[in-house]
């Protein structure tokens, strides 16, 4: 009789845990109790000025995108109860993806439970074999899973990746693409708007203009530059002069300063949206974005579009947060976003100071690997349209008491 080997998986997921803690690097869940805004209510802690939350605009708690979702879940139900192609669109859905296109200048766009789902979805349905993306080294994961769902899924659809921010690499990368006899087809460049944990961004006129030179199509997550950058918030494309219709694909999410409550989208070409209407397989095989959801988020961009001050509020907190950082002692990685990294290097000295600003009162997440390379630990400030000056010197404070007892 052969003797089954012992289960490994149970032990050697125990060992991952016990090493976590032991090195201090072991992630613990926060529980907010009341809804996000400048500040929350965070269990255990009471009332504290939030600086991780992507609400940048601060419309997550705004009456009118609350009770937007709130007429909506009376209007059509707690649930779609079906994908898309069967009996889960809705008007809003409509109303919402019209308000998207309109908002970028773009023919259509059509909407995701999550901006990882259009990720997901955009590179396996509209790439074909033969053709080759490119992509930025930093890209999120969502798009590095997507590209990899693609090829797998696509036999014959080649991939590479240009050095960040490199036009450059990517030159060199478009220049092999051309050159290569397997590259039949398109070639696609893919890249962040906002690269979330840097806080850079990247150069999209350039990148525009290699992208005709070599024929490509450029596709633009900005999940990050949304709401964010251009004098109207309209995102990364708009801070560099371009108009939305220059990219040919936009990625981007409902889940950050457009009212923060969930779901993605791509917008572009009416071709491109009905291919995915047909073809892109997280909308035939999963349900539609929630009503109330598309009907708070229709609000928000709506609440955007007419309060474009909202951007030049953000803006001056920013400017405000990173001289108080700087006069704090730390130095933070430069950027025009509302994400001001400080880099710390260490995973579990970025927790150790993380949980230090909280029992002051300061909600600051600090950030390790895997999410960032080994010896790249930050906290991650984040910034919002929402944060009055008292919030801004609570937050200047708590990183002076860390300047002197984590010096």
């Amino acid at each position: 009789m052969t003797t089954l080997a012992a289960p490994t998986f149970p032990s050697r997921t125990q060992e991952i845990l016990d090493t976590l803690r032991q090195n201090g690097q072991l992630k613990h869940l926060q529980t907010i109790e009341g809804p996000m805004d400048a500040t929350v209510k965070l269990k255990g802690y009471g009332e504290v000025a939030c600086f991780c939350s992507n609400n940048y605009l601060g419309l997550a708690n705004h009456p009118e995108v609350v009770e937007a979702g709130v007429a909506g879940l009376r209007r059509y139900g707690a649930g779609t109860a079906s994908v898309r192609f069967i009996c889960g669109t809705f008007e809003c859905h409509h109303t919402l993806e019209a308000r998207i296109a309109d908002f970028y200048g773009v023919e259509a766009s059509y909407t995701f439970t999550s901006c990882w789902n259009a990720n997901e979805a955009i590179f396996p349905t509209l790439c074909e074999p033969g053709d080759m993306i490119i992509s930025d080294e930093f890209n999120h994961a969502s798009i590095i899973d997507g590209i990899r769902l693609a090829a797998v899924i696509k036999k014959g659809l080649l991939k590479t990746v240009y050095r960040h921010n490199d036009l450059e690499s990517l030159r060199a990368r478009l220049v092999e693409a051309r050159a290569n006899a397997a590259m039949t087809g398109t070639i696609w460049v893919v890249t962040d708007g906002v690269f979330s944990m840097e806080g850079d961004i990247a150069n999209l006129p350039a990148m525009r203009t290699l992208c005709d030179e070599f024929g490509a199509y450029l596709v633009v997550d900005d999940s990050h530059g949304t709401g964010v950058m251009g004098p109207t918030g309209r995102g990364t494309h708009e801070a560099q002069g371009m108009p939305g219709a220059q990219i040919d694909y936009i990625t981007g999410t409902l889940g950050k300063a457009l009212g923060g409550g969930a779901g993605g989208y791509i917008a572009g070409s009416r071709r491109a949206i009905d291919l995915l209407l047909q073809r892109g397989r997280p909308t035939l095989f999963s349900n539609a974005l929630p009503c109330t959801i598309a009907c708070s988020a229709e609000k928000a961009i709506e609440i955007l579009m007419r309060e474009p001050e909202r951007v030049a509020r953000l803006r001056a907190n920013v400017e405000a947060a990173r001289s108080g950082i700087i006069e704090a002692g730390f130095d933070v990685l430069n950027s025009p976003t509302a994400i001001c990294p400080i880099i710390v290097h260490d995973t579990a000295k970025a927790i150790a100071m993380s949980k230090r600003l909280l029992e002051l009162g300061v909600f600051v997440i600090g950030f390790g690997f895997p999410v960032v390379p080994e010896g790249h630990a930050r906290l991650r400030v984040q910034i919002s349209a929402a944060h009055e000056a008292s919030h801004l010197e609570q937050l200047v404070a708590g990183l002076k008491t860390l300047r002197r007892e984590f010096a």
